[in-house]
């Protein structure tokens, strides 16, 4: 079992000796995989409790393949003590997970262990083949057919000989999709040829203006007969999330559970259950104190259950045990609380040796210098920045006075501008409330003021809308304890508010960061035992304490009774209300009254989406294990955090695309097997003016990762630049009657001596040599010799680094 978190390792299912028996595959054939074969992938994320087996089903690979590699994957789970999450992956239908784990994209070969191709051989050049390029995520390269019959306009081909390998770009190829098949050909470079190959495009578009390489490409598929076929679209249909999940368990008869909303109180440690997405997806629970059969049976049983019930061969199957639910098992149910999670809002528990539990008041300071925690409260800050705040009147901006800051009514719509500092520089935050009771032009007019206000700071501002009653933490925070909701009614200065008699307010808070109050209706069954409630009369205002409210909320609600009412305010403690009290509410009636139980946050993992409609439609990929690098520039990405829902917009993303993500967005909150509130916040964040709040979720976040010119960015957003490739002119390969012969080490043409590029100005500089891709001229050895890393892993880095790296070698 490896102890390193960050590679996979791959056995692969061999004959020997008639039998099945498992064989470890070199790291250097990490990703290809024989269409004939089977494999299993153990993926070590630090311990015991977090590792992923999967195993992989070539498309080919016999019954007896398939049945083994299952017996494997039960024998390494048990080893493991039960506690590693199962997958299994089928060709061409592998989870985000699975995929994620080979950054450079999966290669498919055919045949398998029966032809004796059961690895990957470093240094040997007798190769031909054509591998058919697909994914911008994720890539998978097909081998096919070495004929221009395999080729279309839509997608990418690397024709590989050996020493060469020729990337031919088809027409309708996006620019992502170019770039995922450059690391993808880079990385066959590096691994299979020990860095000694060339590598050269082709666009499908522009033929000719790549002569020489046509003329390989020619050599080994002979001269093309008409056009190349147009594009195909993807085999793999979209699926929309599946909002339709029923449970079941059972070992002989399999019977239904329950349907969503699902509840975690369902699942008994005793018993293992299916949780079927109408069969888009399969997951296997195994309770910890069920029987060692139940729990060894349980992938056969899932096998047998999509089997039964006719679905595909590619359906996803899950098998997890008590304790290590993945993200994605846990959002199929309303409420999730793992063993050991804190309850509450503001407080943090540690817990000793002796189950001592100690309380500590949550402390804002801590927010920049821990963004994990500015996400996990939803505070960017300390809520001491300066706020301006707008009311939609006749459709246009009316600046509020400052004097009722905090105070807003249901029949309005407000925009809240919060500027802070972080790191020197100014951020902001641009809240969108809208009032209950608001008109629907009142909406629409607000969301246009907001782009409005946008625009003034250029783009900068972190948008969130907030519906009535759904008000984020840190909204509450930045009103200092002031933050009052009337039911209805508005604000403006020349508009009189009908006298609705006796008034309630509900005060819910612990502190100045956290409190709000809330008119509700005067009724006595408004009341409830846990909270403070301000009524408002005439001629006096009573201050409610109900049992169950603590000593802050007690001093909170004090707080907020001296901004709702300058009256004297009459205490009365729940039990010993005086008869104009309750004559105040319409009369005595029952309330919620049962004991106090702490509002829990439900810990569920957060979710990355990919928003794109870059292969001809719009379409959410979620990808899994993400980091920073998966924010692609060019899409909308949606991070689902359960209490709420970011949309990080790339600097690179087009206007369908950010339309169809605020859509998809309300589409993905009122399809959830778990019923969300379709309420739930959605933030509209853009990039480079990312909050902790978002930051947070991504570990090791680089706040300079996008911190480029405007010159860079407009270079960006042209054509791809590729300096790692080779233009046709490079090449040195001649033609003889025997094939295609190439020189024995890297390039003789365009590479130039290190002297002429180093420390040079751009006048000193060769002909024909642009100043800022000097190291485009370097051979691979003196590339890696003066920046320190390979072509392709220097692509990889931010461009920040680049630009550093290329200042100490002389070559910026």
């Amino acid at each position: 079992v490896p102890q390193n978190g960050k590679t996979p390792v791959m056995y692969a299912q061999v004959h020997l000796n008639c039998n099945m028996k498992m064989a470890p595959v070199s790291p250097r054939g990490y990703g290809n995989f024989f269409e004939g074969d089977c494999y299993i992938v153990l993926y070590n994320r630090g311990s015991r409790q977090s590792i992923d087996i999967h195993y992989w089903i070539g498309n080919t690979s016999s019954q007896d393949e398939q049945g083994a590699a299952a017996i494997y994957v039960t024998q390494l789970d048990e080893y493991l003590g039960g506690s590693p999450l199962q997958h299994r992956e089928v060709q061409g239908y592998e989870s985000p997970r699975f995929r994620g784990y080979f950054k450079n994209g999966l290669i498919y070969k055919k045949g398998g262990v029966a032809s004796g191709f059961h690895h990957v051989d470093t240094n040997v050049y007798n190769i031909l083949r054509l591998l058919h390029v697909k994914g911008r995520k994720h890539v998978t390269a097909t081998e096919v057919e070495v004929s221009w019959n395999s080729f279309n306009n839509g997608d990418i081909f690397l024709l590989d000989i050996g020493k060469a390998i020729v990337q031919w770009n088809g027409p309708q190829s996006n620019r992502r999709e170019k770039l995922k098949a450059v690391l993808l050909a880079q990385d066959i470079r590096d691994r299979e040829r020990g860095g000694r190959a060339q590598i050269g495009v082709v666009e499908g578009g522009d033929e000719k203006d790549s002569p020489e390489l046509m003329k390989i490409m020619t050599a080994v598929l002979g001269q093309r007969n008409g056009p190349v076929r147009e594009a195909t679209p993807d085999d793999r249909s979209d699926q929309a999330q599946n909002n339709n999940v029923r449970l079941y368990h059972g070992n002989l008869v399999v019977q239904e559970v329950a349907t969503e909303p699902l509840t975690q109180d369902l699942l008994r440690s005793s018993d293992c259950y299916i949780a079927d997405q109408r069969g888009s997806s399969v997951m296997v629970w195994k309770g910890k104190q069920a029987s060692k059969e139940e729990r060894r049976e349980a992938l056969n049983r899932a096998l047998g259950y999509i089997k039964a019930k006719n679905y595909p061969s590619s359906t996803s199957v899950k098998v997890m045990s008590e304790g290590g639910e993945s993200a994605m098992f846990k959002h199929l149910f309303k409420s999730w609380r793992d063993k050991g999670q804190t309850q509450g809002l503001g407080t943090t528990y540690n817990v000793g040796k002796i189950a001592k539990v100690d309380q500590t008041k949550f402390d804002v300071m801590q927010l920049h210098a821990r963004p994990e925690l500015a996400a996990q409260h939803r505070m960017v800050d300390d809520a001491s920045g300066d706020v301006t705040v707008w009311r939609i009147e006749n459709l246009e901006l009316a600046e509020v006075n400052r004097r009722t800051y905090g105070q807003f009514y249901g029949g309005d719509c407000y925009l809240v501008l919060y500027t802070y500092q972080r790191s020197g520089q100014q951020q902001y935050i641009l809240y969108m409330w809208q009032g209950r009771h608001a008109t629907t032009d009142e909406i629409t007019a607000c969301a246009y003021q907001a782009v409005n206000v946008d625009n003034k700071y250029n783009g900068a501002p972190v948008q969130v809308r907030v519906v009535m009653g759904k008000e984020p933490r840190h909204f509450l925070a930045i009103f200092k304890g002031k933050l009052i909701i009337f039911e209805g009614g508005t604000g403006r200065a020349s508009a009189v508010n009908p006298d609705k008699g006796a008034r309630l307010f509900q005060v819910r808070g612990n502190d100045e960061l956290s409190t709000k109050a809330t008119e509700v209706q005067a009724r006595a069954s408004s009341l409830n035992t846990n909270d403070v409630f301000l009524l408002k009369t005439d001629h006096v205002s009573y201050l409610w304490y109900g049992k169950g409210c603590s000593g802050d909320e007690r001093v909170v609600g004090r707080a907020m009774s001296d901004v709702l009412s300058k009256q004297d305010k009459q205490v009365v403690m729940e039990g010993q209300e005086p008869a104009e009290f309750w004559v105040a509410l319409g009369g005595k009636g029952p309330y919620a009254s049962d004991k106090r139980m702490q509002r829990e946050e439900p810990l569920h993992s957060p979710r990355l989406f990919e928003c794109s409609n870059q292969t001809g439609r719009f379409r959410m990929t979620e990808v899994d294990d993400f980091t920073q690098d998966d924010l692609d520039e060019e899409d909308v990405m949606l991070l689902d955090t359960w209490e709420e829902i970011f949309l990080w917009v790339g600097n690179l993303a087009n206007q369908y695309e950010t339309k169809e993500a605020w859509n998809s967005a309300q589409e993905y909150l009122r399809t959830h097997p778990a019923r969300r509130d379709p309420d739930t916040p959605i933030i509209f964040v853009k990039e480079g003016h990312e909050p902790p709040t978002f930051t947070g979720w991504f570990n090791a976040w680089d706040p300079h990762k996008w911190s480029v010119s405007e010159s860079d960015l407009s270079e960006r957003t042209q054509s791809p630049v590729l300096m790692n490739l080779s233009p046709s002119s490079r090449f040195n390969l001649t033609f003889t009657d025997g094939g295609i012969k190439s020189p024995s080490a890297g390039y003789s043409g365009k590479f130039l001596d290190p002297e002429l590029l180093i420390n040079k100005s751009p006048s000193e500089l060769p002909q024909g040599v642009d100043p800022s891709q000097r190291e485009a001229h370097l051979s691979d050895v003196d590339f890696e010799n003066l920046l320190g890393s390979s072509r392709a892993d220097f692509l990889r880095l931010p461009k920040w680094r680049q630009t550093d790296l290329k200042k100490k070698a002389g070559l910026f």
